[in-house]
């Protein structure tokens, strides 16, 4: 916006940045090409960057556009004066003070404008004595507002503000115009003079005097290089010009955020319903800001009118997209969305829609708030899916669909049957059994492993779950392991015939083992079995010898799996 621009202007401006403020104020005639004070203020912009011929143009068409706006003709009059027409900025300062007869800065500038326009001295001290003839007219030099900014700007008085014996002679002058006479042999002096009447005088005659402090003054070249061009008086941006339609803008954005104070202060209090008429309240001030929908739809979600909510979200996120705003905006009102969808989700199915609408608010803006919503809903949406899918009845017509298949040896059908029935009752301890015995045949040991110790978590003292699992780890060579599996169900069923011949057999090949009476074919086998365990892909080449699986199955059905 315009507004915008001019403003990023008016700061660069101030803060001496020229350049950059020429480029706003230029971006803002781009958006109102018929606004005068953004030709005004790029005219000043150029002035102070000595580009003066731009400085013109853009006077002249502040004063096209706003003949009777006095302020235009002071940067007519300035632009004139830096391109070196005293009389054609005479002329302008004098149009300016017709319209307003009371501007202080078009008086400072007609007055430089006629000194400028008058003969210069010769040089130095002399050409000093004859402007001043009397201490009244050096008392206003000294005495004006413009001293000290004018020197501030000037690269070559500058440097003379940081020296404490310059300074003394100023502020004596100040008091006692009539003392200047014995300063004028100090080329400083002399330099703050020229400055301030506009006048460029060498002065590479005088010797410069040493600062009392340790900043150094400018090199001399600088100090003494005369200017062909008379130097105009630093402008300042105007004031933004404010219309009354404008005026009434600001004043309902004003009104509407006491308004949004006031809705969050009720919001702290619990008193919902206030909240939502201040928010509502706001609203119809400033349709321009979101922020009154996302936070009426939050007081709603606190009392549970969830339909509510989500309306507003719906149109904080659409306004939000017709005012560029803020991409965290936009994803504050989805989340809330989302949190609306999934409290009134009745079905697993009804989390889709608040999962993806997480989903869309962490593409706006990636917030850990809504990434642990969006965690919390796909598993709430897990778990309820699981409560939907329970069947007992169904999970026992499975089970015995994968009794058949394991009676045929389709072990792969088997599982599929036992999965199935696990989720329609995933508590049932015999399918894990009855899985687990299946991945056994297949040789997925891991799987059928993890299976027997769900099935013995589920029911402690179902001895078949011991029986799954001391015969895999027996099958793996794991002695120890099975022996203490065995045992572990012989407390819950002492008298289970299974339990105690998987511990006389573990005890047997343990006994073995430390006899050192293990065969080198018995030695290749847990190899074999030790490769199932912790090398997959060797595994994979074992399953596919003959001889190793005859001896797996025979292995098998010795110990009644």
């Amino acid at each position: 916006m315009a507004d915008e621009a001019k403003a990023k202007g008016n700061a660069a401006f101030s803060a001496g940045r020229f350049e950059e403020a020429a480029a706003h104020f230029t971006d803002a005639i781009a958006l109102a090409p018929d606004n005068h004070v953004l030709y005004s203020n790029r005219s000043a912009a150029y002035a102070s960057l000595h580009r003066y011929p731009e400085a013109l143009a853009d006077a002249e068409r502040t004063v096209a556009l706003r003949p009777d706006w006095a302020k235009g003709y002071s940067r007519l009059g300035a632009a004139r004066l830096g391109l070196g027409d005293a009389a054609g900025a005479v002329a302008a300062y004098e149009k300016g003070l017709a319209l307003e007869p009371s501007n202080g800065a078009l008086k400072d500038g007609l007055a430089h404008a006629r000194q400028a326009r008058r003969p210069a001295p010769a040089s130095g001290a002399d050409a000093i004595g004859k402007v001043f003839q009397g201490p009244e007219l050096w008392s206003k030099v000294f005495q004006g507002p413009e001293l000290w900014s004018r020197m501030a700007a000037d690269p070559t008085t500058r440097p003379y503000l940081d020296q404490p014996d310059f300074m003394r002679m100023l502020r004596d002058v100040q008091r006692n115009p009539s003392s200047l006479n014995n300063y004028l042999s100090d080329p400083r002096m002399v330099q703050v003079l020229s400055l301030m009447l506009n006048l460029r005088l060498p002065n590479n005659d005088a010797p410069p005097r040493p600062p009392a402090q340790s900043t150094p003054p400018p090199p001399p070249q600088q100090q003494h290089q005369p200017e062909t061009k008379a130097r105009e008086p630093e402008p300042e941006p105007e004031p933004m010009e404010v219309t009354e339609e404008e005026k009434k803008r600001k004043e309902r954005k004003a009104a509407a955020q006491e308004e949004k104070e006031a809705g969050n202060a009720a919001y702290k209090k619990k008193d919902f319903e206030t909240a939502i008429q201040h928010y509502t309240k706001a609203m119809e001030l400033d349709d321009e800001d979101v922020s009154y929908l996302t936070n009426r739809a939050a007081v709603y979600l606190e009392m549970g009118k969830y339909d509510e909510c989500i309306n507003d979200c719906d149109k904080a996120v659409e306004r939000g997209r017709e005012l560029h705003a803020d991409f965290k905006i936009i994803s504050r009102a989805l989340t809330r969305k989302g949190t609306a969808l999934a409290k009134i989700a009745k079905c697993f199915k009804d989390y889709d829609v608040a999962i993806e609408t997480y989903q869309k608010a962490l593409t706006e803006h990636r917030n850990p708030d809504t990434l642990k919503k969006l965690n919390d809903a796909e598993r709430a949406k897990k778990e309820l899916e699981q409560q939907e899918y329970y069947d007992p009845k169904i999970a026992d017509e499975e089970r015995e669909k994968g009794n058949e298949f394991f009676k045929q040896q389709k072990y792969p059908e088997a599982v599929k049957h036992y999965s199935e029935a696990l989720r329609r009752n995933p508590k049932d301890p015999r399918v894990y059994s009855n899985r687990a015995a299946c991945y056994t045949k297949l040789g997925a040991m891991p799987e059928g492993l993890k299976d027997a110790e769900k099935c013995i978590e589920l029911d402690p003292t179902f001895s078949k779950g011991y029986t799954r699992k001391g015969a895999i780890q027996f099958f793996m060579k794991e002695y120890d392991k099975a022996l203490e599996t065995y045992q572990a169900g012989l407390k819950h069923d002492p008298n289970n015939q299974e339990l105690l011949d998987g511990v006389r057999r573990c005890v047997q090949q343990i006994n073995k083992a430390s006899r050192g009476e293990l065969s080198q074919e018995e030695l290749q086998e847990r190899q074999v079995l030790t490769d199932f365990q912790e090398n997959p892909k060797a595994a994979q080449a074992h399953l596919k010898n003959p001889g190793v699986m005859q001896k797996i199955q025979k292995l098998m059905n010795r110990q009644m799996l």
